[in-house]
C-alpha cells in the first residue's frame, strides 16, 4: 500500500491508508581519520558492505538503517560521543564489540608525529585490523531481534582515555 493510498482493508491490520511505521537502527561509525588511517577506512568499507547486504532485508521487515558517521577530531566531540576508540561501531548505542584492544597504529601516528594505538577486533579468538563484515552484520541483526548485549554506552562518568590525550596533546603540538 503507498503512502498516499486512502483505500481501507478489512484484514483488520491496522494499517489502513497508512504505510507501516518503520523502526530505526541508528549505527554511529566514530573514527579518528579517513585519509590515511587504514583501519578506519576499512572499518567505513566493511560498514557499507553490511549495511548494503542487510538493508532489503530489513527494509521489508519494516526497518531504516541511518548511518551517521563521525570524524572525532577534537577532545569535544570525544566527550559527546564518549569516545574510547579509534575506530568504533555502535549500533543503537551499543558498541558492537565486547571489548577494546588496541595495537599501535603507523598512520595515525603519523597523522600526529607521535605513537599512537588504534583499535583492533577480536571475532572467534582471531584479532583483526578492521571490524568484519559478520561482526557488523551480528550486531545489527542482534540488535532487530532483541539479543541484546551489555555493552550499550552508559550514563557513566566518561573520560577521555589516556591514548586519545596523547593524540589529541601531539595533533595539537604538530599544528602549532
Amino acid at each position: 500500500m503507498s503512502k498516499k493510498d486512502t483505500s481501507c482493508c478489512s484484514s483488520g491490520s491496522g494499517y489502513c491508508g497508512q504505510e507501516q511505521g518503520k523502526r530505526q537502527i541508528i549505527i554511529d561509525f566514530l573514527y579518528l581519520d579517513l585519509s590515511i588511517c587504514e583501519r578506519c577506512q576499512g572499518a567505513e568499507t566493511n560498514l557499507a558492505d553490511a549495511v548494503n547486504e542487510v538493508s532489503t532485508v530489513l527494509r521489508a521487515a519494516g526497518f531504516e538503517i541511518v548511518v551517521n558517521k563521525v570524524n572525532i577530531n577534537s577532545r569535544e566531540l570525544a566527550i559527546k560521543y564518549h569516545f574510547l576508540s579509534s575506530p568504533t561501531i555502535r549500533v543503537n548505542g551499543r558498541d558492537i564489540a565486547f571489548e577494546i584492544r588496541e595495537t599501535s597504529c603507523k598512520e595515525c601516528g603519523d597523522l600526529c608525529g607521535d605513537s599512537v594505538d588504534c583499535r583492533v577486533w577480536v571475532q572467534d579468538g582471531i584479532e583483526y585490523t578492521e571490524p568484519p563484515k559478520s561482526m557488523i552484520i551480528n550486531a545489527i541483526l542482534k540488535e532487530v531481534y532483541g539479543e541484546h548485549s551489555s555493552n550499550r554506552l552508559a550514563d557513566e562518568r566518561y573520560e577521555i582515555p589516556q591514548n586519545l590525550n596523547a593524540f589529541f596533546d601531539a595533533l595539537a603540538r604538530k599544528d602549532n
